[in-house]
């Protein structure tokens, strides 16, 4: 399945439109620019099957969802579409290249939702160059091009976060990343758990993907500041016991095929901005 979002107007980013209308969402589309909230790096993975590993990471702007805990609002609200700037596949990876040093990096693809975005010429360009591609979505979106990713992250939304599941396009987004002609991504399901709701979804989940790898992560309920250099706020102590909970709840469930992990960069940099 596919989806479209609204996109900015040029208007939105001070830039003159370039059609009587005033608004350039097909333009865009036609284009294929991708909204950015932000490149940065080099650091390493926080969270996930790919923790620790060095990466830059492109954010890209719009999501189909509104978490009530969403810890990146800058890439999702509405409110910071100006911030959001429109760019083709050549100026992103130029960007993560003048980040690496011109050396192959793991590019992590963030948002928002960034299966909203036009990706597919972003990952031929830089796997040419031997970049690799990893994707974190909700499974939402399905789209071909999953089949060229080297890793996808599936992380369905629980009750907690007062969005709807559905079983279907996360079905949808695992047969496309399996449809391609060659092995196709490492594809785990990672779950944000802050409750014993969110761990019994967790639960139901990833017993329809049985083979699929399954990560279980304490929910990081303070927002991110919109800034870089905003104060952060979060409360460590309730991150840390609400893993000591997670990992008491599996263990008393003989759940022995999951691995419970924090978000190590909340925990060394709170919610703070390009780290």
């Amino acid at each position: 399945m596919t989806q479209d979002i609204a996109t900015p107007t040029r208007a939105e980013h001070g830039l003159q439109s370039t059609d009587q209308s005033g608004d350039d969402s097909q333009l865009v589309r036609r284009q294929g620019k991708i909204r950015i909230s932000e490149i940065f790096g080099p650091t390493v993975q926080g969270e996930g099957a790919l923790l620790g590993m060095p990466t830059v990471f492109v954010r890209t702007g719009g999501c189909d969802f509104r978490c009530s805990w969403c810890d990146t609002l800058y890439a999702v609200d509405p409110a910071f579409r100006g911030d959001w700037l429109p760019m083709d596949a050549e100026a992103i990876l130029d960007q993560v290249k003048k980040l690496s040093g011109g050396r192959p990096v793991l590019v992590t693809l963030s948002g928002g939702n960034p299966a909203i975005q036009p990706l597919e010429s972003l990952i031929d360009k830089g796997q040419r160059q031997g970049f690799t591609f990893a994707i974190e979505t909700q499974g939402s979106i399905a789209r071909r091009w999953f089949a060229k990713l080297d890793h996808l992250t599936l992380s369905p939304k629980p009750p907690s976060s007062g969005t709807v599941f559905n079983a279907d396009d996360l079905a949808a987004c695992i047969t496309a990343a399996r449809s391609g002609s060659g092995m196709g991504p490492a594809i785990t399901l990672k779950f944000p758990v802050a409750d014993e709701a969110d761990l019994n979804f967790a639960n139901q989940v990833r017993a329809m993907h049985p083979d699929i790898p399954c990560y279980l992560q304490p929910v990081n309920a303070t927002p991110a500041a919109p800034h870089p250099d905003g104060a952060d706020g979060v409360d460590i102590d309730a991150l840390t016991e609400r893993y000591r909970w997670l990992v008491d709840r599996v263990a008393e469930n003989g759940w022995f095929d999951v691995r419970v992990m924090p978000q190590w960069h909340v925990h060394v940099w709170g919610n703070l901005r390009g780290v």
